[in-house]
């Protein structure tokens, strides 16, 4: 099965695109986005190191809720705890009591940034521009187990409990497939024509979505050693983040060229390109996404400094 898309070809007259928002409180570009702490809400993370919550309630109501010294990579965030770790472009991870609105701890473990933190089985894990996969324990607020993975930067992380594994997107064109005890179970070498910026399980686990530099999307069969069933340039230029509706049926990607584009999960084909001449999309490189639950709206950050929500019908 290998299906092969034409990038200029996105018609589908049902779908229905409308911008809700667009939400300017950021000064800088915009990396990060995370869920809040109840389902209308969310965080983004900054170039001018804010962390900003947004309320979809009501889009006036944005308040910042933290304050680094430098670029914010990357965010994750707690609410049970109500606690908030950001990763910054040196490698510091920072812990910020978002009740007292204060980071608590900082601790500069990477190098050369942090681009993805998760949260699996109660402890914290970072990718770094190191090469390294680093594991942290929440209660102590520090590294217990380093992994040197790469020569290169990690990109992305993401996790599947029902198979118990870690995939790893990573600058050295490879991606690592690894087990709970970060024990390298494959290595796919050559995944992309370089740095693999996006890797994303689909909702069932059967597929492994990735994305990068090269602006390509491939889809892995994970039921059948992870060989790849699909391949396609799905953009012009970077592909940096891949979604899932939380229905499942479609999901996004962003990238560097400016555009979101809408593809159905089970097809793998192209919907609809969301751009800036047709829906007033962002005016540069689109940073990361995130679905929310709230109305399902699709939300979107970028190097313009400005973070949309949009409504996808179909």
């Amino acid at each position: 099965m290998n299906y092969k898309i034409n990038i200029s070809t996105s018609a589908h007259p049902i779908m229905k695109i409308k911008q809700i928002a667009r939400l300017t409180g950021h000064r800088a570009s915009v990396y990060a986005l995370v869920r809040g702490s109840a389902s209308s809400q969310f965080l983004s993370g900054g170039g001018e190191g804010w962390v900003i919550r947004w309320d979809m309630r009501d889009m006036e109501q944005a308040t910042v809720v933290a304050k680094v010294e430098t670029n914010i990579f990357s965010l994750l965030h707690l609410p049970k705890r109500n606690l908030l770790l950001a990763g910054n472009m040196y490698g510091g991870l920072h812990w910020v009591d978002l009740n007292k609105k204060k980071d608590v701890r900082n601790i500069a473990y990477h190098k050369n940034g942090i681009f993805d933190i998760q949260y699996v089985n109660d402890d914290i894990y970072t990718a770094g521009g190191d090469g390294k996969l680093v594991k942290w324990s929440i209660e102590a607020m520090r590294p217990v187990e380093t992994l040197e993975l790469a020569a290169e930067s990690l990109r992305s992380l993401t996790y599947n409990d029902a198979r118990q594994e870690w995939v790893v997107g990573a600058s050295d064109k490879a991606i690592y497939l690894l087990d709970n005890d970060l024990n390298i179970k494959k290595r796919i070498e050559g995944a992309h024509d370089n740095s693999v910026f996006t890797v994303r399980y689909s909702p069932k686990g059967d597929y492994l979505l990735s994305g990068g530099r090269d602006a390509h999307l491939k889809i892995w069969n994970t039921e059948a050693d992870f060989r790849m069933e699909s391949e396609q340039p799905a953009h012009w230029f970077t592909l940096n983040d891949i979604v899932y509706h939380p229905e499942g049926h479609i999901f996004a990607t962003a990238s560097r060229d400016k555009t979101i584009k809408i593809w159905d999960a089970t097809t793998f084909k192209l919907l609809k390109v969301i751009d800036t001449a047709r829906y007033g999309c962002h005016i540069n490189s689109v940073n990361c996404l995130l679905w929310s639950t709230y109305n399902n709206y699709l939300i979107s950050c970028s190097d313009d400094r400005t973070v949309m929500v949009w409504e996808i019908i179909l």
